[in-house]
């Protein structure tokens, strides 16, 4: 691969997640080095156990779930934003040593809009992105640099969900 691009999947819908993962498969497949760090997530979920079998993939992610940032006490806050930092500098050091060729920040969006990570180590690797490093930002509503600098946008819409009619969550499909 010659040069790097950065990809942002962005919307109110169910996917994004899902896209990065199948893209990070793809990527594996093809003998890159991925690392998934996820933000605001703890919760176990499937695709971790199947994410595991793959040698070519690196999962950081909280081991502690803190819930929806609305239910965050000021003291989850800090505690969640210290993991996350720690977490990004753990990718960014891979990054650096050259132990990665793919990074994705998943829900990247929703931790930096509410100062849950170090923006300013969010904007630097977006900025001064190494040349073949490509680059996945996931979630809602994201920043304007992280879409001025994207090479691909893609935007999941939501029309229906199973939510709107108080279907929870349910383990292989959104866990």
């Amino acid at each position: 691969m010659n040069k790097g691009l950065i990809h942002v999947y962005c919307g109110d819908g169910k996917g994004k997640t899902t896209a990065a993962i199948g893209l990070a498969v793809r990527a594996a497949g093809s003998g890159m080095q991925v690392v998934l760090l996820q933000f605001l997530k703890g919760r176990t979920v499937s695709e971790l156990a199947s994410l595991k079998l793959l040698p070519n993939i690196t999962v950081l992610r909280n081991k502690k779930d803190f819930g929806f940032y609305n239910t965050m006490t000021q003291q989850d806050k800090a505690d969640i934003t210290a993991l996350h930092n720690e977490n990004l500098n753990k990718a960014l050091k891979l990054v650096k040593e050259g132990l990665c060729d793919m990074l994705i920040l998943d829900e990247i969006t929703a931790a930096y809009k509410y100062g849950l990570v170090d923006r300013e180590a969010v904007d630097n690797l977006i900025l001064h992105k190494k040349a073949k490093l490509e680059l996945v930002l996931t979630g809602r509503e994201p920043a304007p640099l992280f879409l001025e600098t994207a090479d691909y946008v893609s935007e999941v819409r939501k029309i229906k969900h199973p939510y709107d009619k108080n279907i929870t969550a349910r383990k292989g499909i959104e866990l």
